[in-house]
């Protein structure tokens, strides 16, 4: 089973908006990693969920369209910026499916701990806005890090055709 945590991407302040939509520069992140990732990781997956927050909620929006799977993005309870992040290791648990979760911090850090070193507090990965981890569960139930990529890292010249951040 793999599962993959995304950060929302950049959003609005508050000040500038309540409802903290993306910003011009969090939609060019997440196209961006969108775009490489369905070009050069070919993700599959059987979900798709977010916070229910407006970040999360298009973030998770434009990974699907990218990856033509605009029928399995839902929101769910429990990836909250403070959400107990036991509920979703132990919904992880129970499913063999392929999944992305688009969230926030500091819950994805603390799930991501969880999962990987059994400790919530020990902050093991470093999330970015936009940042897709991927992570997969091995037979013996125990999970490890397989890759990371931010917008950052993602080759420029894989955009030489500007038309490609504009879906």
């Amino acid at each position: 089973m793999k599962l993959y945590l995304v950060q929302h991407a950049h959003a609005k302040s508050k000040e500038e908006d309540p409802l903290r939509p993306l910003s011009n520069e969090g939609w060019e992140e997440i196209k961006k990693v969108a775009e490489y990732a369905r070009r050069c990781l070919h993700i599959e997956v059987d979900q798709i969920l977010h916070s229910g927050k407006l970040r999360a909620k298009q973030t998770a929006e434009t990974l699907a369209r990218q990856f033509e799977l605009p029928k399995l993005v839902s929101s769910v309870e429990g990836l909250e910026p403070r959400a107990n992040p036991h509920v979703m290791r132990d919904y992880l648990a129970e499913t063999q499916k392929d999944i992305l979760v688009v969230g926030h911090l500091p819950h994805l850090s603390k799930l991501a701990s969880l999962l990987l070193v059994e400790n919530e507090e020990k902050d093991v990965i470093v999330f970015r806005n936009a940042c897709l981890v991927c992570l997969e569960r091995q037979i013996d139930r125990r999970w490890r890090l397989v890759w990371m990529i931010t917008s950052e890292t993602v080759p420029q010249d894989l955009f030489a055709d500007a038309a490609i951040l504009e879906k």
